[in-house]
C-alpha cells in the first residue's frame, strides 16, 4: 500500500515539475520573444528581458534577435545608363523592429534574408540601370585630382576628371529611400547601405584591362619622347657652349704665343745684332741646328758650292782623313738637278 502511494506521489512530483518548468522561460537581452498558441501569436511581443511566465505545453517561445544585423548580398552583373555592365556588391545593415509584423510575414531570419536579397537587388539594379558608371564610381562632384610634384611645372595637358551630377553616395542614398519603404511592411527597418565593390564584368576586363595598358603607354612614350627632346637640346647645348670655350681658350693661346714669339724674336735680335760677330755667331748656330734635323746616318746631300749651308761642311773631313785631304775630294761629279734647281758646279758631299 505504502508503495501505491509512493509511486503516485512521484508521478504527481514528476507532472508538476514540468508545468513548473513548461510554465516559465527566460528573455535576455539581445532578444524578443513571440508566444504562439497552437501555432498562432498570442499576446504582445515581449521585448523586456527577464523570467517570464506562459500557459505550458499549448504555449510556445519563439525567439526573435534584437541586434543589428547584417545583409551580404552576392555579387550580380547589371547594366548602367552608358551600357556598360558591371559587378556590383552590396552590403546593408538592418534590424527587427516590430517582431509581431516580421514573425507573420516571415516567420525566421533566413526568409528576411531572402526577401533582402531580392528587394535590395532590384532596388540596386533600377538605381545602376539609370546612371553612369563614373556616377557610381566617383563620390564627391568638386575632386581635384591629384598632381605628382615632379609634374607641377610641366606643360603637360594631363586631361581633367569627368563632370558628376550625384555621385556614388547620392546613388546609395536613393537605393536606401527606395528599399527602406518596401521592407518596413515586414517589420523591419533598414539602417545602412552601402557599395562593397563595383567591378567590370569578367568578360570584358581583360579589354578594360589593355585598354588601360595602352593609354598609360601612350602617355609614358609621350613623356619619353618630350624628355629625349629635351635631352637632345640639352645636349647642343653643351656642345655649343664647350665649342665657344674650346673657340675662345684657342684664340687666347695663340694671341700668348703670338705675344711670346715677338717677345722671343725681339730678344733675340737685340742678343744677336749687337755686332758683326754676334750676326755670325747667329748665323752659325742656326745652321748646326738645321744640321740636326736635315742630316742622319746615310744622307746624301747634293749642295751647291756656294750653299750656305755648304760653307759649313767644307771644314769637315770624313772620317779617317785628315783635314789637309779635303780638297781631294771628288768634284768631277757632272750637273746634277738639286731640289732648288740645276746649277752648272755641283759637289755630292757624303755626311758623315
Amino acid at each position: 500500500m505504502n508503495r501505491f502511494f509512493i509511486s503516485i506521489l512521484a508521478v504527481i512530483a514528476a507532472v508538476g515539475v514540468m508545468i513548473v518548468t513548461s510554465s516559465f522561460y527566460t528573455v535576455s537581452e539581445v532578444e524578443q520573444v513571440i508566444i504562439t498558441q497552437f501555432g498562432e501569436p498570442v499576446g504582445t511581443p515581449v521585448t523586456t528581458a527577464g523570467l517570464k511566465l506562459k500557459f505550458p505545453f499549448i504555449q510556445d517561445v519563439n525567439r526573435i534577435d534584437k541586434r543589428i544585423l547584417e545583409w551580404d548580398g552576392n555579387p550580380s552583373d547589371m547594366p548602367t545608363k552608358d551600357k556598360l555592365y558591371v559587378a556590383v556588391d552590396l552590403f546593408a545593415r538592418w534590424r527587427i523592429t516590430d517582431p509581431l509584423q516580421y514573425f507573420l510575414r516571415l516567420r525566421d531570419e533566413r526568409s528576411a534574408q531572402s526577401r533582402l536579397d531580392d528587394i535590395l537587388g532590384s532596388e540596386t539594379r533600377n538605381a545602376v540601370a539609370k546612371h553612369e558608371l563614373i556616377e557610381i564610381i566617383r563620390t564627391t562632384k568638386d575632386r581635384v585630382p591629384l598632381r605628382d610634384v615632379l609634374l607641377t611645372n610641366a606643360k603637360i595637358d594631363l586631361g581633367s576628371l569627368v563632370p558628376i551630377q550625384k555621385g556614388r553616395k547620392l546613388v546609395e542614398r536613393e537605393i536606401f529611400t527606395a528599399a527602406a519603404e518596401k521592407v518596413r511592411v515586414f517589420g523591419i527597418e533598414l539602417l545602412d547601405i552601402r557599395f562593397k565593390r563595383i567591378n567590370y564584368n569578367e568578360s570584358v576586363r581583360p579589354k578594360i584591362y589593355d585598354r588601360m595598358i595602352s593609354e598609360r603607354r601612350q602617355i609614358a612614350e609621350r613623356f619619353l619622347s618630350e624628355g629625349n627632346g629635351e635631352a637632345a637640346r640639352i645636349r647642343g647645348n653643351r656642345l655649343r657652349d664647350l665649342n665657344k670655350i674650346q673657340s675662345e681658350a684657342y684664340r687666347q693661346v695663340e694671341e700668348i704665343r703670338g705675344l711670346a714669339d715677338a717677345k722671343a724674336t725681339e730678344i733675340y735680335a737685340s742678343a744677336y745684332n749687337q755686332s758683326p760677330q754676334a750676326v755670325e755667331f747667329y748665323e752659325f748656330t742656326r745652321t748646326l741646328q738645321s744640321y740636326k734635323f736635315i742630316i742622319s746616318e746615310n744622307t746624301t746631300l747634293v749642295l751647291s758650292t756656294d750653299s750656305d749651308l755648304f760653307k759649313f761642311l767644307k771644314g769637315m773631313a770624313p772620317s779617317g782623313q785628315d783635314i789637309s785631304t779635303r780638297s781631294s775630294l771628288k768634284t768631277d761629279v757632272g750637273p746634277q738637278k738639286n731640289i732648288s734647281g740645276d746649277v752648272p758646279s755641283q759637289k755630292a758631299v757624303p755626311a758623315k
